[in-house]
C-alpha cells in the first residue's frame, strides 16, 4: 500500500537477531517483548515488516491479536491461531510448505505433514499440550516456529491466561535446549500497556521473567520525509520543511495519526501571514497538550491521592523511589489535606498502574508511562510556580 511506510531494514535486522542470533543475541530465544504507546505503529510494523522478514528466512509465524475480540478469552484466541497454522501444515496445498520448498528445494516434502496427535484436543484436559504439538511441528517442518502475540498484556488479566503463558514457556523449554533441535520456538509479545508488558518480564512470578524487554522503535525522520514527499506528489502546498516537521512529529509523541492530523490542519489553515514552519509547531503543541489532557484527566478521576502519587513520580528525573514510604505518606497528606496512611497508598498506585498512567520499572521504582504526558505536567507545574 502506498500509505504504509516500509521499515524493511529494521525488520530484517530483528529477524536475523531472532533466527540467527549471535552470542550476544542468544538471550532473545527466551522471549522478546516490546511495548510502546498506542497509535505509534506497532501492529503495522508487525504485519507489514517483521512477520514477512521472519517468513522470508523460513520461519513459521503464528500471529494473534488479543484485542481482535476482547470478549473472547486470550487462551481461546491463541489456541485457535495455533490450530489453524498446524491444520494448514497438514494440507498438500499448504502455503507455508510451498514457501519453504522454494527456499530449500527438494528436501521439503509438500504433500502435507502428518502429526501423531488429534489437533482438536489441543489445550484440552487430557489432550495434546502446546509443548507437545509445537515440538512435533518443529521436528517435522525442521524450522523455527515464532508465535507473535499482539497486546500480550491481556494474557495476564485472567488465571487461564497466565496458565497459557506458562504453557508457552514449557514449549520453549521443551524445544530450545535440545542439542540437535532442527528449529526453535520463539515468543514475541507486544503491547501498548507499557506498565503491564514490563511486568511480564520484570516480576519473578511471571512465566517469561528475565526475557528481553525493549521499547518499540518508534518511527523517525525518514517517516516524516516519506509523508512530505507523498503530500507534495499529491500537489498539496503550504508544507513545512523537513526539520520543522520532524520536530513536530517528536512533539506529538511519534504518533503517525497525530502527524497526519497536524499536517491536515496546516494545509487547510487560513492565510495568516505566517509561514508553514511557524504554524506547524503551534498546531503540534496544541494537539500534544490536548492528548496529554486526556491522560491527566484519568489521574484526576482517580482522586486527590492518585494526583499526589502521580505528582511525586512525575516530578522526579528518572525513576521515583519511596512511593510507599512514611515520608511519601506525609507528603501526600499535605496535598490531600488529611492524614494519609501508608496502607492506603498501594491500592491507589495499583489503580494508576491499571490505567497505564505509571509503570513499575523495578523493585520499588516507578515512572510515568507516557514521557510527553510527564513533560506537559512538568511544564504546567512550572507555570503555576511562576504565577
Amino acid at each position: 500500500m502506498i500509505d504504509i511506510f516500509p521499515r524493511r531494514e529494521l525488520a530484517a535486522d530483528m529477524a536475523r537477531q531472532l533466527l540467527k542470533p549471535s552470542a550476544l543475541d542468544i538471550g532473545l530465544r527466551s522471549g522478546l517483548f516490546f511495548s510502546g504507546l498506542r497509535r505509534t505503529g506497532k501492529t503495522t510494523f508487525l504485519k507489514n515488516d517483521l512477520i514477512p522478514a521472519l517468513e522470508e528466512m523460513g520461519a513459521l509465524v503464528i500471529y494473534v491479536d488479543l484485542w481482535s475480540d476482547t470478549q473472547t478469552s486470550p487462551v481461546v484466541l491463541v489456541l485457535a491461531a495455533v490450530r489453524k497454522a498446524i491444520a494448514d501444515l497438514q494440507k498438500p496445498t499448504s502455503a507455508f510448505l510451498q514457501k519453504l520448498k522454494a527456499l530449500r528445494g527438494a528436501e521439503v516434502e509438500v504433500a502435507g505433514l502428518k502429526f501423531g496427535f488429534n489437533l482438536e484436543t489441543l489445550g484440552t484436559e487430557g489432550g495434546v499440550t502446546l509443548a507437545e504439538a509445537l515440538t512435533e511441528v518443529v521436528d517435522q517442518a525442521r524450522t523455527d516456529v515464532v508465535l507473535v502475540v499482539d497486546e500480550v498484556q491481556q494474557a495476564i488479566t485472567t488465571e487461564d491466561g497466565q496458565q497459557m503463558m506458562l504453557a508457552l514457556k514449557a514449549a520453549r523449554d521443551a524445544i530450545n535446549p535440545r542439542p540437535n533441535t532442527p528449529g526453535h520456538f520463539l515468543f514475541i509479545g507486544t503491547g501498548s500497556h507499557r506498565a503491564m508488558v514490563n511486568e511480564l518480564t520484570a516480576r519473578r512470578n511471571q512465566a517469561f521473567a528475565g526475557a528481553t524487554n525493549v521499547p518499540y522503535p518508534v518511527l523517525d525522520r525518514d517517516y516524516v520525509e516519506f509523508w512530505l514527499k507523498r503530500l507534495a506528489k499529491d500537489g498539496l502546498g503550504n508544507l513545512p520543511s523537513l526539520d520543522v516537521a520532524a520536530q513536530a512529529f517528536k512533539t506529538l509523541g511519534s504518533r503517525p495519526e497525530e502527524l497526519i492530523r497536524a499536517l491536515r490542519q496546516l494545509v487547510h489553515s487560513p492565510a495568516s501571514g505566517m509561514g508553514p514552519d511557524e504554524v506547524l509547531p503551534v498546531i503540534a503543541s496544541t494537539l500534544r497538550s490536548a492528548a496529554a489532557d486526556l491522560e491527566l484527566m484519568k489521574v484526576e478521576e482517580l482522586g486527590v491521592l492518585a494526583e499526589a502519587i502521580f505528582a511525586r513520580i512525575a516530578s522526579v528525573e528518572g525513576d521515583a523511589r519511596g512511593v510507599f514510604s512514611n515520608e511519601a505518606a506525609a507528603e501526600y497528606s499535605k496535598s490531600v489535606g488529611r492524614e494519609v496512611r501508608v496502607e492506603e497508598i498501594q491500592p491507589v498506585a495499583n489503580e494508576l498502574l491499571a490505567a497505564n498512567l505509571i509503570m513499575r520499572r523495578g523493585h520499588g521504582l516507578y515512572g510515568v508511562t507516557d514521557p510527553f504526558v510527564q513533560e506537559i505536567w512538568r511544564e504546567r507545574q512550572e507555570l503555576l510556580g511562576r504565577l
